[in-house]
């Protein structure tokens, strides 16, 4: 994404990534009077505006005096080609191809970045990438755990392609086998017992019943606005992400309206409904009811496609649809599935599956 110029601080440049976090970057003219651009780090690391700002500072008053600032002469020594910078380029010569790449480069920055972004890519091996696979698969289905290594496989490629390693180490890992027949989700039940169990954490019960009765995904409801609610008209514009547009979904559940309304009495209509403090949103929602979850649903679950995570909360949304005679194509629009066939997963769960328009033939 295009860097941000601070408004306080000269030089300073803030850069929001796709997982809700910024990286800050500062410019300045080496010794040929060329601008030269340096990455001091993320947010989430500790790094703030005023630390950016000194460590400039620092960085011009080394040239002035006719020495290199230590942070270059450290990376000069070390020669290394962090993963983040091969990912840079591969994006940046796609975008010259016009290729659309803005979601691929999204998946890798909230998926990939944060594990892999400031290592050495030569370093990075088979092992590192199966720990990542076994990370995601805790969160995200086989297919979409598949998508991301594919993704990281792409940034691979591209540094092959440079010279800079000879193996794309992804070639090693196994993908993960990919069965929609079953699809988790949770019953009325254990619905009754999840609410239950969360009535204490405002911040983790609302993102559950939006979850629940909205079926969107977990960065969307993570950058749910004010702006975005309407109560006069009950309805909720969720960004799909995914598909880099906004779509309407309803607000029908009188308890999500009333909290809904508490919750954004006295917010800006710019601040997402879910924040309680500076903490990177996405991770936080993530890393709580992933644990929620884990302790109330996944004890002892071997398998991954039984087991409960963040995702299956969309899955019940859409499960009790059809169970509810909900209309197959009815239900792909709540969902924004560009795919009926993302959608037809579901039609097993309809009460007839075709019962009664088999009774209905008069033969």
């Amino acid at each position: 994404m295009a860097r941000i110029k601070s408004k306080k601080y000269t030089g300073v440049y803030q850069n929001k990534l796709a997982n809700g976090d910024v990286s800050y970057s500062i410019n300045y003219k080496d010794e040929d009077a060329k601008k030269v651009w340096f990455t001091i780090g993320k947010k989430s690391d500790g790094i703030i505006e005023i630390f950016a700002y000194n460590k400039r500072s620092e960085f011009i008053n080394k040239i002035r005096l006719g020495e290199e600032p230590p942070a270059i002469t450290r990376r000069k020594k070390k020669h290394i080609i962090t993963l983040d910078s091969i990912a840079t380029d591969s994006y940046e010569l796609k975008a010259l191809h016009n290729k659309n790449n803005k979601l691929s480069r999204r998946k890798y920055e909230m998926h990939i970045s944060p594990s892999f972004g400031i290592k050495d890519i030569k370093k990075i091996t088979v092992e590192d990438i199966q720990k990542l696979q076994a990370k995601k698969i805790k969160e995200f289905s086989p297919k979409t755990v598949n998508t991301i290594i594919g993704e990281l496989s792409t940034v691979f490629n591209h540094a092959v392609s440079k010279g800079i390693i000879t193996l794309n180490p992804t070639t090693k890992v196994k993908k993960l086998k990919v069965d929609n027949a079953r699809e988790r989700y949770l019953t009325k039940k254990e619905i009754e017992l999840l609410l239950e169990y969360l009535k204490d954490d405002e911040q983790a019960y609302l993102f559950v019943l939006l979850a629940l009765t909205t079926g969107a995904r977990v960065g969307a409801l993570t950058k749910l606005t004010t702006r975005d609610i309407n109560f006069e008209n009950k309805t909720i514009q969720i960004l799909d992400e995914k598909n880099d547009e906004k779509y309407t979904t309803f607000l029908c559940n009188e308890k999500l309206e009333y909290l809904l309304k508490a919750r954004t009495k006295n917010r800006r209509l710019d601040t997402a409904i879910l924040a309680e403090n500076k903490a990177n949103l996405y991770e936080q929602i993530k890393d709580k009811v992933s644990k929620i979850l884990n302790n109330l649903f996944n004890d002892e679950v071997k398998n991954p496609k039984h087991r409960v995570v963040i995702h299956t909360l969309r899955h019940t949304f859409a499960s009790h649809l059809a169970i509810n005679g909900t209309p197959i194509f009815t239900i792909q629009k709540l969902l924004n599935h560009k795919d009926i066939n993302m959608t037809l997963r579901y039609a097993k769960l309809a009460p007839d599956s075709g019962r009664d328009s088999i009774k209905a033939l008069k033969f």
